[in-house]
């Protein structure tokens, strides 16, 4: 058995963490996962920025340093500062791979998911603050969301779409990101520096769609990762189309597919299975260092698992509709819970800190 990490890598598979902390910044372990295990990006959210600052002592000083200001503040100053230092972390990267991999991610205020001037003015207002070019603003695929990436990108903002759940919001993000390019070259920009991903979430899909499926049923654990490879059938068909050739020969760079929330939450499923069973070229795996580990020591490769599948996926989400399986439905659920759950962690943050900044 190989590596399975550095053999996802070579076969077109990014592969990024989805954890970011003062500590590990500090104590080396991020800067060693880079050197020996091909992770080449980084993703954040503000459930992983809740459960860091909540939990490390490094934190403490900044905290108190800037009691005088408001909560909000003290958590962008926090934030803020660890993305440029894992930023500054993946340059390397970053140059030896023309800006397609090296990246970190920050997500906007996870309560202005419904507010597309809000998210536009603190997407415009991290890329400022963080000033690195490696740097992805995370805008959530939300409604609201989808006018935020285009004038993201048009402002020359490199954007990570996050919590997309159904492949039909996925074909509006394409959307909103091609446009963003063409307003762009409409004000007479270059578009060669900018880059995007689109985050389609898995493991939640899985978890929502199973509890409505019999205990016995053969069609468990199949719904995730049917629906992923349609996604990725959509990049593809999106690839084809004569909007993307144009904006292709203008120095356009295509938004690859990420695949998120890759841990397994169902004990009776491979662990690597969200890893291992999304291979194809320019897509992006953004994995827990949990998932990370397990893929490294027991991931058993098999090429790409993507494109040879498209048509057992599509025959997949024939029988889950048979089923009674509403996917529409489901993903609607998912994107609300999703929001909701962000919000929920970012209002945890808040009162860490402020009970830190009070204390002081």
């Amino acid at each position: 058995m190989g590596n399975a990490l550095a053999q996802i890598s070579q076969s077109g598979v990014a592969v990024w963490l989805d954890d970011l902390s003062r500590d590990r910044l500090k104590n080396g372990s991020l800067n060693k996962l880079i050197q020996t295990d091909n992770v080449v990006g980084v993703t954040t959210n503000p459930n992983i920025f809740a459960t860091a600052i909540s939990n490390s002592q490094l934190y403490q000083g900044d905290i108190k340093q800037n009691k005088d200001k408001s909560t909000e503040e003290i958590i962008t100053k926090l934030t803020t500062d660890d993305v440029r230092s894992a930023c500054d972390l993946f340059s390397e990267i970053f140059k030896s791979t023309n800006g397609v991999d090296g990246r970190v991610s920050i997500e906007v205020d996870p309560r202005f998911a419904r507010d597309t001037a809000a998210t536009i003015g603190q997407g415009k207002q991290l890329w400022q603050i963080i000033d690195r070019p490696n740097l992805l603003i995370k805008v959530p695929a939300t409604i609201e969301g989808l006018p935020a990436i285009t004038d993201l990108i048009s402002s020359g903002i490199s954007v990570n779409v996050t919590l997309i759940f159904s492949v039909n919001r996925y074909k509006e993000v394409l959307a909103a990101y091609a446009a963003g390019l063409e307003k762009g070259l409409s004000n007479g920009a270059s578009i060669r520096n900018i880059h995007s991903v689109a985050s389609f979430f898995i493991s939640r899909i899985d978890s929502e769609v199973d509890k409505q499926l019999p205990i016995d049923s053969e069609l468990r654990g199949m719904t995730a990762i049917a629906n992923a490879v349609m996604a990725y059938e959509a990049c593809l068909a999106f690839e084809k189309t004569p909007r993307w050739q144009s904006l292709k020969d203008k120095g356009g760079n295509l938004q690859r597919p990420l695949w998120a929330s890759t841990g397994v939450k169902d004990r009776a499923y491979d662990p690597t299975r969200y890893v291992m069973l999304l291979v194809a070229k320019n897509t992006v795996n953004t994995m827990p260092e949990a998932t990370l580990n397990i893929v490294r020591d027991s991931g058993i490769f098999s090429g790409d698992t993507i494109t040879p599948n498209i048509k057992s996926a599509k025959a997949t989400l024939a029988k889950l509709a048979m089923a009674g399986i509403d996917l529409d439905k489901v993903t609607k659920h998912l994107e609300i819970d999703g929001v909701a759950k962000f919000e929920a962690a970012w209002l945890d943050l808040m009162n860490s800190v402020k009970t830190v900044a009070i204390g002081s």
